[in-house]
Protein backbone atom coordinates (compact mmCIF):
# COMPACT_ATOMS: atom_id res chain seq x y z
CA UNK A 1 0.00 0.00 0.00
CA UNK A 2 0.85 3.61 -0.82
CA UNK A 3 2.44 5.39 2.01
CA UNK A 4 0.26 8.08 4.18
CA UNK A 5 1.17 11.73 2.73
CA UNK A 6 1.67 12.17 6.37
CA UNK A 7 4.78 10.01 6.88
CA UNK A 8 6.55 12.63 4.36
CA UNK A 9 4.31 15.92 4.69
CA UNK A 10 4.15 18.84 7.41
CA UNK A 11 1.14 20.68 8.12
CA UNK A 12 0.87 24.18 6.85
CA UNK A 13 0.90 26.07 10.01
CA UNK A 14 -1.35 28.70 9.24
CA UNK A 15 -3.95 26.98 7.06
CA UNK A 16 -3.86 23.29 8.16
CA UNK A 17 -5.50 20.30 6.12
CA UNK A 18 -9.51 20.47 7.32
CA UNK A 19 -11.53 16.85 6.28
CA UNK A 20 -14.52 16.89 4.86
CA UNK A 21 -17.25 14.07 5.83
CA UNK A 22 -17.16 11.82 2.16
CA UNK A 23 -19.95 9.35 1.37
CA UNK A 24 -18.35 7.06 -0.44
CA UNK A 25 -20.41 4.59 -0.85
CA UNK A 26 -22.36 7.36 -3.08
CA UNK A 27 -19.48 8.42 -4.88
CA UNK A 28 -18.34 5.25 -5.94
CA UNK A 29 -21.77 4.06 -7.17
CA UNK A 30 -21.70 7.40 -9.01
CA UNK A 31 -18.58 6.74 -10.75
CA UNK A 32 -19.18 3.32 -11.41
CA UNK A 33 -15.94 2.55 -10.12
CA UNK A 34 -14.27 2.05 -6.25
CA UNK A 35 -11.48 4.43 -5.59
CA UNK A 36 -8.03 3.61 -4.23
CA UNK A 37 -7.78 3.18 -0.11
CA UNK A 38 -4.91 5.66 -0.37
CA UNK A 39 -6.77 8.44 -2.17
CA UNK A 40 -9.89 7.79 0.70
CA UNK A 41 -7.41 7.85 3.67
CA UNK A 42 -6.12 11.16 2.60
CA UNK A 43 -9.45 12.98 2.05
CA UNK A 44 -10.70 11.18 5.14
CA UNK A 45 -7.29 12.67 6.93
CA UNK A 46 -7.08 15.97 5.55
CA UNK A 47 -9.63 17.47 3.03
CA UNK A 48 -9.25 18.88 -0.14
CA UNK A 49 -5.38 19.78 -0.17
CA UNK A 50 -2.64 22.26 -1.21
CA UNK A 51 -0.08 19.78 -1.70
CA UNK A 52 3.29 21.14 -1.83
CA UNK A 53 2.33 24.76 -2.60
CA UNK A 54 1.87 23.26 -5.89
CA UNK A 55 -0.44 20.30 -6.47
CA UNK A 56 -4.17 20.59 -5.99
CA UNK A 57 -5.45 17.13 -4.73
CA UNK A 58 -9.56 17.62 -5.25
CA UNK A 59 -11.72 15.35 -3.10
CA UNK A 60 -15.52 14.88 -3.29
CA UNK A 61 -16.66 18.18 -1.42
CA UNK A 62 -18.69 21.56 -2.70
CA UNK A 63 -18.43 24.93 -2.02
CA UNK A 64 -20.44 27.24 -3.51
CA UNK A 65 -19.86 29.45 -6.30
CA UNK A 66 -15.97 27.86 -5.69
CA UNK A 67 -16.13 24.50 -6.65
CA UNK A 68 -18.29 20.73 -7.43
CA UNK A 69 -16.81 17.76 -7.51
CA UNK A 70 -19.09 16.30 -9.70
CA UNK A 71 -18.73 19.28 -11.97
CA UNK A 72 -15.10 19.42 -11.73
CA UNK A 73 -14.47 16.02 -13.21
CA UNK A 74 -17.21 16.49 -15.82
CA UNK A 75 -15.49 19.41 -16.97
CA UNK A 76 -12.06 18.19 -16.19
CA UNK A 77 -12.80 14.84 -17.97
CA UNK A 78 -14.39 17.07 -21.30
CA UNK A 79 -11.30 19.01 -21.76
CA UNK A 80 -8.80 15.84 -21.89
CA UNK A 81 -10.90 13.99 -24.72
CA UNK A 82 -10.17 17.48 -26.66
CA UNK A 83 -7.26 17.44 -25.85
CA UNK A 84 -6.48 13.75 -26.15
CA UNK A 85 -7.34 14.19 -30.66
CA UNK A 86 -4.33 16.31 -30.43
CA UNK A 87 -2.82 12.45 -30.43
CA UNK A 88 -2.67 10.26 -33.31
CA UNK A 89 -5.89 7.98 -33.19
CA UNK A 90 -4.17 4.68 -31.77
CA UNK A 91 -2.45 7.16 -29.00
CA UNK A 92 -5.62 9.03 -27.32
CA UNK A 93 -6.40 7.54 -24.04
CA UNK A 94 -9.90 6.35 -23.02
CA UNK A 95 -11.44 9.24 -20.48
CA UNK A 96 -13.54 8.29 -18.04
CA UNK A 97 -16.62 7.24 -18.25
CA UNK A 98 -15.37 5.13 -21.09
CA UNK A 99 -14.02 1.53 -19.70
CA UNK A 100 -10.59 1.95 -18.45
CA UNK A 101 -10.74 5.90 -18.67
CA UNK A 102 -8.38 8.42 -17.12
CA UNK A 103 -10.19 9.50 -14.16
CA UNK A 104 -8.91 12.87 -12.85
CA UNK A 105 -8.04 13.63 -9.45
CA UNK A 106 -5.80 16.81 -9.29
CA UNK A 107 -4.31 19.42 -10.81
CA UNK A 108 -1.56 22.07 -10.49
CA UNK A 109 -0.73 25.46 -10.39
CA UNK A 110 1.30 25.10 -13.67
CA UNK A 111 -2.62 23.63 -15.21
CA UNK A 112 -0.86 19.77 -15.59
CA UNK A 113 -4.08 17.89 -14.71
CA UNK A 114 -3.68 14.51 -12.55
CA UNK A 115 -4.85 11.16 -13.37
CA UNK A 116 -5.43 7.50 -12.73
CA UNK A 117 -5.28 5.25 -15.31
CA UNK A 118 -7.93 2.62 -14.11
CA UNK A 119 -7.19 0.69 -16.86
CA UNK A 120 -4.14 -0.85 -15.25
CA UNK A 121 -6.17 -3.04 -12.87
CA UNK A 122 -9.30 -4.34 -11.19
CA UNK A 123 -8.07 -3.20 -8.02
CA UNK A 124 -8.33 0.36 -7.64
CA UNK A 125 -5.19 0.49 -5.24
CA UNK A 126 -3.00 -0.56 -8.19
CA UNK A 127 -3.75 2.27 -10.50
CA UNK A 128 -0.84 4.06 -11.52
CA UNK A 129 -0.98 8.27 -12.56
CA UNK A 130 -0.95 9.78 -15.61
CA UNK A 131 -0.20 13.74 -15.60
CA UNK A 132 -1.20 15.66 -18.75
CA UNK A 133 1.65 18.04 -18.54
CA UNK A 134 1.05 21.83 -19.64
CA UNK A 135 3.22 23.13 -22.50
CA UNK A 136 6.41 23.99 -21.55
CA UNK A 137 7.27 21.44 -18.88
CA UNK A 138 11.35 20.24 -19.50
CA UNK A 139 11.68 17.27 -21.06
CA UNK A 140 8.34 17.00 -22.25
CA UNK A 141 8.88 17.67 -26.11
CA UNK A 142 5.81 17.60 -28.11
CA UNK A 143 3.86 14.78 -25.62
CA UNK A 144 2.34 16.39 -22.85
CA UNK A 145 0.67 13.05 -21.76
CA UNK A 146 2.95 11.15 -19.54
CA UNK A 147 2.71 7.49 -17.42
CA UNK A 148 4.54 6.93 -14.14
CA UNK A 149 4.63 3.63 -12.54
CA UNK A 150 3.52 5.08 -9.47
CA UNK A 151 0.51 5.01 -7.77
CA UNK A 152 -1.08 8.26 -5.71
CA UNK A 153 0.64 7.93 -3.14
CA UNK A 154 4.14 6.91 -4.61
CA UNK A 155 3.95 9.94 -6.96
CA UNK A 156 3.17 12.80 -3.83
CA UNK A 157 6.10 11.41 -2.00
CA UNK A 158 8.58 11.67 -5.45
CA UNK A 159 7.60 15.56 -5.78
CA UNK A 160 9.00 16.11 -2.84
CA UNK A 161 12.33 14.05 -3.04
CA UNK A 162 15.11 15.24 -1.68
CA UNK A 163 17.38 13.80 -4.53
CA UNK A 164 16.58 11.56 -7.64
CA UNK A 165 15.95 8.20 -7.05
CA UNK A 166 16.89 5.24 -9.27
CA UNK A 167 15.70 4.17 -11.27
CA UNK A 168 13.74 7.38 -11.39
CA UNK A 169 10.36 7.26 -13.36
CA UNK A 170 9.69 8.14 -17.04
CA UNK A 171 8.74 11.83 -18.38
CA UNK A 172 8.87 15.28 -16.99
CA UNK A 173 8.24 14.76 -12.67
CA UNK A 174 6.83 17.76 -11.10
CA UNK A 175 8.90 19.35 -8.24
CA UNK A 176 10.97 18.98 -6.14
CA UNK A 177 8.08 20.53 -4.26
CA UNK A 178 7.99 21.97 -0.77
CA UNK A 179 6.49 19.28 1.96
CA UNK A 180 3.67 21.47 3.37
CA UNK A 181 0.36 20.40 3.03
CA UNK A 182 -2.65 22.55 3.86
CA UNK A 183 -6.35 23.40 3.37
CA UNK A 184 -7.06 24.50 -0.47
CA UNK A 185 -6.79 28.57 -0.21
CA UNK A 186 -9.80 28.86 -2.37
CA UNK A 187 -12.00 26.60 -0.43
CA UNK A 188 -11.84 28.12 3.02
CA UNK A 189 -15.06 26.43 4.18
CA UNK A 190 -16.50 22.77 1.87
CA UNK A 191 -18.99 21.35 2.96
CA UNK A 192 -19.80 17.18 2.30
CA UNK A 193 -20.57 16.49 -1.88
CA UNK A 194 -23.32 14.92 -2.96
CA UNK A 195 -24.10 12.78 -6.22
CA UNK A 196 -27.02 14.83 -8.42
CA UNK A 197 -30.01 12.90 -7.77
CA UNK A 198 -30.95 11.06 -11.88
CA UNK A 199 -33.90 13.11 -13.46
CA UNK A 200 -35.32 12.65 -17.02
CA UNK A 201 -34.44 14.38 -19.95
CA UNK A 202 -35.37 17.96 -20.34
CA UNK A 203 -36.39 17.08 -23.42
CA UNK A 204 -37.92 14.34 -25.44
CA UNK A 205 -36.83 12.66 -28.22
CA UNK A 206 -39.40 14.20 -30.19
CA UNK A 207 -38.95 17.29 -28.88
CA UNK A 208 -34.63 17.03 -28.85
CA UNK A 209 -35.45 16.21 -32.74
CA UNK A 210 -37.08 19.72 -33.67
CA UNK A 211 -34.85 21.63 -30.84
CA UNK A 212 -32.05 20.24 -32.84
CA UNK A 213 -32.65 19.33 -36.46
CA UNK A 214 -36.24 20.36 -37.82
CA UNK A 215 -37.44 23.32 -35.95
CA UNK A 216 -37.06 27.02 -36.83
CA UNK A 217 -36.18 30.75 -35.83
CA UNK A 218 -37.20 31.48 -32.39
CA UNK A 219 -39.47 28.64 -31.58
CA UNK A 220 -36.78 26.20 -31.84
CA UNK A 221 -34.88 28.36 -29.72
CA UNK A 222 -37.53 28.57 -27.49
CA UNK A 223 -37.08 24.41 -27.12
CA UNK A 224 -33.90 24.70 -27.03
CA UNK A 225 -32.56 26.94 -24.91
CA UNK A 226 -35.81 28.26 -22.55
CA UNK A 227 -35.95 32.06 -22.05
CA UNK A 228 -36.27 33.47 -18.42
CA UNK A 229 -39.61 34.16 -16.85
CA UNK A 230 -38.42 38.02 -15.97
CA UNK A 231 -36.09 39.26 -19.32
CA UNK A 232 -33.76 41.87 -17.84
CA UNK A 233 -33.14 45.14 -20.37
CA UNK A 234 -32.43 47.80 -18.05
CA UNK A 235 -34.74 50.87 -16.88
CA UNK A 236 -35.06 52.44 -20.00
CA UNK A 237 -36.96 52.04 -23.48
CA UNK A 238 -36.30 51.01 -27.03
CA UNK A 239 -36.77 54.30 -28.01
CA UNK A 240 -34.97 56.22 -25.31
CA UNK A 241 -32.14 54.43 -26.76
CA UNK A 242 -32.85 54.79 -30.34
CA UNK A 243 -32.53 58.27 -29.60
CA UNK A 244 -29.25 58.12 -27.90
CA UNK A 245 -27.90 56.19 -30.65
CA UNK A 246 -29.46 58.21 -33.21
CA UNK A 247 -30.44 54.86 -35.12
CA UNK A 248 -33.18 52.10 -34.59
CA UNK A 249 -31.30 48.45 -34.01
CA UNK A 250 -32.35 44.84 -36.10
CA UNK A 251 -36.07 44.02 -35.31
CA UNK A 252 -34.93 40.67 -34.77
CA UNK A 253 -32.56 41.45 -32.59
CA UNK A 254 -35.14 43.46 -30.24
CA UNK A 255 -37.20 40.50 -30.67
CA UNK A 256 -34.51 38.42 -29.25
CA UNK A 257 -33.96 41.39 -26.48
CA UNK A 258 -37.11 41.30 -25.24
CA UNK A 259 -37.78 37.53 -25.07
CA UNK A 260 -34.30 36.76 -23.10
CA UNK A 261 -33.19 40.10 -22.04
CA UNK A 262 -29.23 40.76 -21.20
CA UNK A 263 -27.57 37.64 -20.04
CA UNK A 264 -24.85 35.04 -21.09
CA UNK A 265 -25.14 31.89 -23.40
CA UNK A 266 -23.46 29.21 -23.20
CA UNK A 267 -21.43 30.30 -20.34
CA UNK A 268 -19.53 32.08 -23.24
CA UNK A 269 -21.54 34.64 -25.24
CA UNK A 270 -22.33 37.95 -23.52
CA UNK A 271 -25.08 40.30 -24.03
CA UNK A 272 -24.83 43.86 -23.46
CA UNK A 273 -27.99 44.92 -21.29
CA UNK A 274 -29.40 47.17 -24.05
CA UNK A 275 -32.08 49.59 -22.37
CA UNK A 276 -30.05 50.23 -19.22
CA UNK A 277 -30.01 54.29 -18.21
CA UNK A 278 -26.50 56.03 -16.40
CA UNK A 279 -23.42 54.48 -15.90
CA UNK A 280 -22.82 50.94 -18.28
CA UNK A 281 -25.37 51.85 -20.24
CA UNK A 282 -25.04 50.55 -24.08
CA UNK A 283 -23.29 53.52 -25.69
CA UNK A 284 -20.58 53.21 -23.17
CA UNK A 285 -20.04 49.69 -24.36
CA UNK A 286 -20.42 50.76 -27.66
CA UNK A 287 -17.74 53.41 -27.33
CA UNK A 288 -15.10 51.82 -25.35
CA UNK A 289 -14.75 48.85 -27.47
CA UNK A 290 -15.05 51.10 -30.79
CA UNK A 291 -12.51 53.25 -29.51
CA UNK A 292 -10.25 50.44 -28.66
CA UNK A 293 -10.62 49.25 -32.10
CA UNK A 294 -9.52 52.43 -33.12
CA UNK A 295 -6.62 52.15 -31.39
CA UNK A 296 -5.77 49.03 -32.57
CA UNK A 297 -5.80 49.17 -35.88
CA UNK A 298 -3.90 52.89 -35.48
CA UNK A 299 -0.88 50.43 -34.81
CA UNK A 300 -1.64 47.34 -36.79
CA UNK A 301 -3.81 48.45 -39.65
CA UNK A 302 -3.23 45.21 -41.42
CA UNK A 303 -5.46 43.07 -38.81
CA UNK A 304 -8.43 45.87 -38.31
CA UNK A 305 -9.89 46.64 -41.74
CA UNK A 306 -13.31 47.28 -40.19
CA UNK A 307 -14.33 51.10 -40.34
CA UNK A 308 -16.15 51.48 -37.09
CA UNK A 309 -19.48 53.01 -35.93
CA UNK A 310 -20.95 55.55 -36.52
CA UNK A 311 -19.04 55.92 -39.55
CA UNK A 312 -21.18 54.85 -42.46
CA UNK A 313 -21.07 50.78 -42.44
CA UNK A 314 -19.15 50.61 -39.54
CA UNK A 315 -18.87 48.15 -36.63
CA UNK A 316 -21.49 48.28 -34.13
CA UNK A 317 -20.67 46.12 -31.13
CA UNK A 318 -24.08 44.32 -29.39
CA UNK A 319 -22.17 41.30 -27.83
CA UNK A 320 -18.77 39.88 -26.38
CA UNK A 321 -17.33 36.59 -25.33
CA UNK A 322 -15.73 35.70 -22.29
CA UNK A 323 -12.34 35.20 -24.45
CA UNK A 324 -12.78 39.78 -25.94
CA UNK A 325 -14.13 38.35 -29.10
CA UNK A 326 -16.97 41.27 -30.00
CA UNK A 327 -20.21 40.62 -31.62
CA UNK A 328 -22.23 43.11 -33.70
CA UNK A 329 -22.89 44.65 -36.78
CA UNK A 330 -21.81 46.24 -39.85
CA UNK A 331 -24.10 49.17 -40.50
CA UNK A 332 -24.25 49.05 -44.29
CA UNK A 333 -27.78 48.85 -46.24
CA UNK A 334 -31.20 50.92 -46.34
CA UNK A 335 -32.68 50.03 -42.76
CA UNK A 336 -31.37 48.39 -39.74
CA UNK A 337 -32.73 45.12 -40.63
CA UNK A 338 -30.31 44.75 -43.87
CA UNK A 339 -27.47 45.16 -41.36
CA UNK A 340 -24.95 41.75 -41.67
CA UNK A 341 -23.77 40.48 -38.37
CA UNK A 342 -20.01 39.79 -38.12
CA UNK A 343 -17.50 38.74 -35.59
CA UNK A 344 -14.56 40.84 -34.09
CA UNK A 345 -12.11 37.48 -33.09
CA UNK A 346 -9.60 38.45 -30.56
CA UNK A 347 -7.20 35.24 -31.53
CA UNK A 348 -8.06 34.52 -34.77
CA UNK A 349 -7.58 37.05 -38.44
CA UNK A 350 -10.77 38.95 -39.62
CA UNK A 351 -13.68 37.01 -41.52
CA UNK A 352 -15.84 37.95 -43.79
CA UNK A 353 -19.36 39.43 -42.57
CA UNK A 354 -21.83 36.48 -41.45
CA UNK A 355 -24.02 35.02 -44.00
CA UNK A 356 -27.58 34.33 -41.59
CA UNK A 357 -28.97 36.50 -38.93
CA UNK A 358 -29.01 36.64 -35.32
CA UNK A 359 -31.32 33.98 -34.06
CA UNK A 360 -30.41 31.45 -37.06
CA UNK A 361 -26.71 32.00 -36.34
CA UNK A 362 -27.29 32.18 -32.77
CA UNK A 363 -29.81 28.10 -33.13
CA UNK A 364 -26.85 27.20 -35.19
CA UNK A 365 -24.67 28.04 -32.55
CA UNK A 366 -26.02 26.52 -29.91
CA UNK A 367 -26.96 22.83 -32.21
CA UNK A 368 -23.42 22.88 -32.54
CA UNK A 369 -23.42 23.25 -36.49
CA UNK A 370 -22.21 26.41 -36.99
CA UNK A 371 -18.51 27.75 -35.95
CA UNK A 372 -16.30 30.34 -37.26
CA UNK A 373 -12.92 31.85 -36.25
CA UNK A 374 -13.00 33.52 -32.43
CA UNK A 375 -16.75 31.61 -31.94
CA UNK A 376 -16.36 28.93 -29.74
CA UNK A 377 -17.71 25.66 -30.77
CA UNK A 378 -19.41 22.63 -29.09
CA UNK A 379 -16.77 19.35 -28.86
CA UNK A 380 -18.21 16.87 -31.28
CA UNK A 381 -18.82 14.58 -28.26
CA UNK A 382 -21.35 17.13 -26.07
CA UNK A 383 -24.93 16.88 -26.24
CA UNK A 384 -25.97 20.28 -27.36
CA UNK A 385 -29.24 20.30 -25.47
CA UNK A 386 -26.79 19.86 -22.19
CA UNK A 387 -24.51 22.65 -22.75
CA UNK A 388 -27.77 25.33 -24.11
CA UNK A 389 -27.57 27.66 -21.12
CA UNK A 390 -29.32 30.96 -20.97
CA UNK A 391 -28.06 32.93 -17.67
CA UNK A 392 -29.80 36.10 -17.17
CA UNK A 393 -28.19 39.54 -16.26
CA UNK A 394 -29.85 42.17 -12.89
CA UNK A 395 -28.82 45.38 -12.83
CA UNK A 396 -25.54 44.68 -11.00
CA UNK A 397 -24.27 42.92 -13.80
CA UNK A 398 -21.44 44.79 -15.32
CA UNK A 399 -22.59 44.07 -18.94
Amino acid sequence: MSPDVAVFTASHPERPPVPVPVDWTAVERWLGLRLPEDYKRLADTHGPLDFGEYVWVHVPCVQEGRFDYGRWLEDTHREARIAARQLPEDQRPPIHPDPGGLLAWGCTRGSDVLFWDTSVSENPDEWTVVVRHSPGIPGSGLQPWHRYDLTLGDYLRHTVRAEWELPSPPGPLIGPLSNAIARTAFLPSPEAWAPPDPSAPRLTDSERHVALETGTGLDALRLLCPPPAAPYLGDGTWAGLFGELGTALPSEYVTLMNLYGAGCWNDWLRFYTPLRTGDRRYLQHIESTTDGYRDLEGSHPQWHPLVTWPETGGFLPFANSIDGDQLGWLTQGDSPDDWPLILWPRHASQGPPLRTGLIDTLLAWLRGKFSTPGLAALDEDDDPVQFAVFKSWDDSAYW
